[in-house]
Parts: C-alpha cells; sequence; structure tokens
C-alpha cells in the first residue's frame, strides 16, 4: 500500500515539498467553508447548508494512509429557509443543538487511493459522531493539495499550502436517533450530505 500511494502523494506536490506532517486548518478566514445536506421525500425536499466548520487534518508524506485528524461543523449553524422549519430542526426531537452543539467526523485512515485529472481519490475510514451517537463510516473523497497557493485564495495576506477536499454520502436520520417518528413520505430517513472545503497550511 506504501509503495502504491508515495508516487500519488508525489504527483500532488506533497513528497517533493513537504519533509514533514503537515497540518492543515480548515476554520476558513473568508467564511467560504460549508456543508450541504438534503432530504429527498415524495412529498417535500428539505435542503440547506451548514457554514460553521472547523478542524484539522495531517498528512504525513512518509505515511499517507495514515491521513488523520477532525472535521467539525457546528449544529447551530445549520440552516433553512423556513424560519419554523429551522426552529424544529435545532430542537430536541431533531438535533438538539443545545445539548449536541458539535457534528464530528474523526478521520482514521485512507484506503484505496487512486490518482485522475491531478486529484487523489480515496475512500475515508472513520467515525461519524452526531446527536451523542458514533458511527463508522467509510466515504469517497477527492483531495487537491496545492503547494504555495493559499496566497492567491487569501489576496497574498496568508503565505502557505491549500488542501481541498470533496465528499458527497448519505446518512440516515434513524441511525442517529433524529425523529425516527417522523413521516418518511414528508421527511426522508436518508439525508445526502456534500462537503467542499479548503484547509490552509501557512508558513511559518
Amino acid at each position: 500500500m506504501k509503495a502504491t500511494l508515495l508516487p500519488i502523494v508525489s504527483a500532488l506536490g506533497i513528497a517533493t515539498g513537504f519533509a514533514a506532517p503537515q497540518t492543515f486548518d480548515f476554520k476558513d478566514p473568508k467564511g467560504v467553508n460549508h456543508a450541504k445536506f438534503t432530504l429527498d421525500a415524495p412529498l417535500e425536499t428539505i435542503s440547506g447548508v451548514a457554514n460553521g466548520v472547523s478542524g484539522t487534518l495531517t498528512v504525513d508524506p512518509e505515511k499517507p494512509e495514515a491521513t488523520s485528524g477532525t472535521i467539525t461543523v457546528d449544529t447551530a449553524s445549520l440552516h433553512v429557509e423556513n424560519p419554523v422549519m429551522k426552529e424544529h430542526m435545532l430542537g430536541s426531537d431533531w438535533l438538539d443543538a443545545t445539548k449536541h452543539p458539535k457534528i464530528t467526523f474523526t478521520v482514521k485512515s485512507l484506503k484505496d487511493v487512486k490518482m485522475s485529472d491531478g486529484k487523489a481519490s480515496a475512500t475515508v475510514v472513520g467515525t461519524f459522531s452526531l446527536k451523542g451517537v458514533d458511527k463508522e463510516i467509510s466515504v469517497p473523497a477527492t483531495v487537491s493539495l496545492l503547494p504555495g497557493k493559499l496566497g492567491d485564495r487569501t489576496g497574498g495576506k496568508m503565505q502557505g499550502d491549500l488542501a481541498v477536499i470533496r465528499t458527497s454520502f448519505t446518512l440516515k436520520r434513524s441511525d442517529f436517533g433524529i425523529n425516527p417518528k417522523a413521516p418518511e413520505d414528508k421527511v426522508s430517513d436518508e439525508v445526502a450530505v456534500s462537503l467542499a472545503i479548503a484547509g490552509a497550511s501557512p508558513k511559518k
């Protein structure tokens, strides 16, 4: 596995540019990072976003398969346009944002890494924690590592490297105790989640 991964990492500019493990911070000063979610039921489709994204990931150029870290979303940052629906969503029957203020995905490893069109695709293995329930999941993701591009993104205010991660996957409300009694013809049990976030590693 290591012999397969190292050429991919080098092609993305990690191994050639970084001699030590590098940490990327996903607390975006531009406020652009966000997650999208959609519940597509027969009678109603509910869509929204969450912009309270933070966390860090650490990549070791010698062991890219051991990539680790945690991505966090502030539960209260989840937003839908209907104010009554938003109040219900953050309430105790649904996400219970007061008692469970964070949604987290703790990354444990990468597997099945492949290279395509200048990006690495992989299966990310980790623990998804929502409303007090921890569930082991594996999700597909693409990673673009961009040495020296932090300055381009910040208009020269910060110098360093970027990591851009994109993923889409599906969760079930019932797995996390999110109002399992809700009628599925109006509120889908399946929740489609997509994430496109940029992490920064400033030069010191």
